[in-house]
C-alpha cells in the first residue's frame, strides 16, 4: 500500500500536483470561455446557472488550490496535492461502491496517450470482481467539431476503455487514439447501448466529455481534471459530477502508475 506521504511526494515530483505544466494563461482562458458557455470548454455540461470568470476562479481555487488572485495572470498554475489526494480517496470510494453492487461501468478517455493505462487497470479490476465493463458502439463513426473543422473519428475500445481514433490510424483494439474534449462519443455509446437493450452504465469513469456528458444525463460520473478543465469542477459543485480529481492530466503515462496502485488499494480492488 502506497502511503499518503509517499503519494504526496510522488505527486509533487512528477508534477501531477504542485506547480504543473498547465500555464495560468491557459487556465484563465478556459475560465473566460466557460463563462461564455463555449462548448469547447463546457464539455457537454449545461451549467445550472451563470458562472462568471471571478466566480469560476474562486471555485477553482477551492477545488484545485490555484491562486484565487485575479491579478495573477502568468506562470505555471498550481494544484494543491492535499486536494488531489482527497479526490483520489473519494474516487476510490465510488469504485468500491460500484464493485460491491456489481454495477455496469463505462470507461472513456479523451487523453488516451496519457491516461489509457490508468483507466484500463481500473477496468480490469472491476471486471475481475464481476462488474460488466461496457463496450457499446465499437467502430461507430462520429463526426466531431474541432478547431480544424469537422473531423470523422471511429469509436474504439482498448482493454475496456473507450477512445476515438482517426479512421485507418491504427488497427482496432491496438495503439492509442486521439485527444478530444467532446461529449459526442459518450452520447453515441449510450445510444448504442440503449438500442441494443443491453445494460446501461451505472457509473462512468474518465475525463473531459465522458464525465461531463454522463453527469449532464444524470449518470454517476467520476474523473480526472486539470486546472484548465473547469467544467468537471462546476459539475461537481452543482451535484452532477460525483468526483473530480484535480491533477495534471498530461504528464508521462508511467507517472500515473502509483496513483493506480493507490486507488486500487483504497478501493479494496488490488489483486
Amino acid at each position: 500500500m502506497l502511503s499518503t506521504g509517499a503519494l504526496r511526494a510522488h505527486l509533487l515530483a512528477a508534477r501531477l500536483a504542485g506547480p504543473v505544466a498547465t500555464s495560468r494563461e491557459v487556465s484563465l482562458r478556459s475560465y473566460r470561455l466557460f463563462a461564455a458557455r463555449d462548448p469547447r470548454v463546457t464539455l457537454g455540461l449545461d451549467p445550472g446557472r451563470g458562472w462568471g470568470e471571478r466566480e469560476l476562479l474562486r471555485l477553482m481555487a477551492d477545488k484545485c488550490g490555484v491562486s484565487g488572485d485575479p491579478a495573477h495572470v502568468a506562470g505555471p498554475d498550481v494544484i494543491d496535492p492535499e486536494r488531489t489526494m482527497a479526490g483520489l480517496d473519494a474516487f476510490a470510494g465510488r469504485l468500491a461502491d460500484a464493485a460491491v453492487r456489481r454495477a455496469p461501468v463505462l470507461f472513456g478517455t479523451g487523453h488516451p496517450h496519457r491516461l489509457l493505462g490508468f483507466y484500463a487497470a481500473l477496468a480490469d479490476a472491476l471486471s475481475a470482481v464481476g462488474c460488466t465493463v461496457l463496450t457499446p458502439a465499437q467502430g461507430r463513426r462520429i463526426d466531431i467539431t474541432t478547431r480544424f473543422g469537422v473531423r470523422t473519428y471511429n469509436l474504439d475500445y482498448v482493454r475496456g476503455v473507450a477512445l476515438v481514433r482517426e479512421p485507418g490510424a491504427r488497427v482496432p483494439g491496438g495503439g492509442t487514439g486521439a485527444h478530444t474534449h467532446s461529449p459526442l462519443p459518450l452520447r453515441v455509446a449510450l445510444e448504442a447501448a440503449a438500442d441494443a437493450r443491453g445494460p446501461l452504465p451505472e457509473l462512468v469513469v474518465g475525463d473531459h466529455g465522458w464525465v461531463c456528458g454522463a453527469g449532464q444525463l444524470g449518470i454517476e460520473a467520476i474523473g480526472l481534471a486539470d486546472t484548465d478543465d473547469p467544467a468537471l469542477f462546476v459539475g461537481e459543485a452543482e451535484g452532477r459530477v460525483a468526483v473530480a480529481v484535480p491533477l495534471d492530466d498530461a504528464v508521462r503515462s508511467a507517472y500515473y502508475l502509483p496513483l493506480t496502485r493507490y486507488v486500487l488499494n483504497r478501493a479494496c480492488l488490488s489483486q
